[in-house]
């Protein structure tokens, strides 16, 4: 009985991937706007019950792509990292930043914020999930210890890893993932010390 929910579980997965995928092409293609459920299992090849198996409609369809995709990424974080385990930056290297090889991943999502009429939310979101892993998962030092207001150094820092990456998904990923990491590094060393990853506690 387990294997058969098994293979259906992976089936709908499979069925919803898909669909996703259709839905990120079309939104580069005409704009969010623009795409209609039909456009959407023409796309993916599915009739418009299957559709509907998963989803009521293209809002909340939207919605689940964009908040498993910012899941995704706030999970992605705390993979080389061991909680409680404080980490210096001068000894940060490439797996320090999985988040960045999840964007990498999932470039073809990512690439989204490139357009005006894309993924509602995803231009508020996705800062802000940065700003929410920095403040929830992480303890910063400062150079020195230089006393700061950690709430202003959490968003600044965050806000500016996120025009970081902004700018690299705007350019196309021209700049390999390994020299962008390295940047970021450099930059990270200039202001904090070290950072203590706490874990997800949500």
């Amino acid at each position: 009985m387990n294997n058969e929910q098994n293979t259906t579980s992976q089936r709908q997965n499979r069925t919803k991937d898909h669909l996703k995928q259709a839905l990120i092409e079309l939104i580069k293609e005409k704009g969010y706007h623009s795409v209609t459920v039909k456009n959407i299992v023409d796309y993916a090849s599915y009739n418009r019950s299957t559709f509907y198996i998963h989803y009521p409609d293209k809002i909340e369809f939207a919605e689940d792509l964009l908040v498993s995709m910012l899941q995704g990424l706030e999970a992605s974080v705390g993979k080389p990292y061991i909680p409680g385990h404080k980490v210096y930056t001068a000894k940060l290297n490439a797996p320090s930043f999985n988040i960045v090889s999840y964007i990498y991943k999932n470039r073809n999502f990512f690439e989204l914020l490139n357009y005006d009429d894309t993924l509602p939310g995803l231009h508020i979101q996705f800062p802000q999930t940065i700003l929410k892993i920095y403040k929830e998962q992480f303890i910063f030092e400062t150079i020195n210890n230089i006393p700061v207001n950690m709430d202003y150094f959490k968003r600044y820092t965050a806000y500016g890893f996120y025009g970081l990456l902004q700018n690299w998904i705007q350019n196309g990923f021209k700049v390999s993932q390994e020299e962008f990491i390295e940047e970021v590094i450099d930059l990270t060393k200039t202001h904090i010390y070290s950072l203590k990853y706490i874990g997800n506690n949500s």
